[in-house]
């Protein structure tokens, strides 16, 4: 499929534009529909993936606070900061 006018450039790529829909036939837009549907599929399956990192990364953080009280090389980390950090409510610190 060629697409008209320039790619733009994101964080995690190039995202093309989208082609020109009245010159597409309708098997030609069902399969770019088919397409675009399977690559979402696949960015919520790494998206699924990171959620359950972070989540174990936050437990393991938690555990080992319990463990030492609170006192470890981390006493200094906020951890509610942390915390929305990570879930993408709070901008890291500059």
């Amino acid at each position: 499929m060629e697409c008209q006018g320039s790619e733009l450039e994101t964080k995690g790529g190039n995202v093309e534009p989208l082609p020109d829909l009245g010159s597409l036939d309708d098997a030609a837009l069902k399969g770019l529909i088919e397409e675009l549907e399977q690559q979402e599929r696949e960015v919520s399956y790494q998206r699924r993936l990171l959620h359950g990192k972070i989540d174990i990364l936050r437990a393991e953080l938690v555990a080992r606070l319990q463990k030492s009280g609170g006192r470890s090389v981390l006493e200094q980390v906020d951890v509610d900061r942390l915390t929305d950090i990570l879930t993408g409510k709070a901008a890291p610190p500059a």
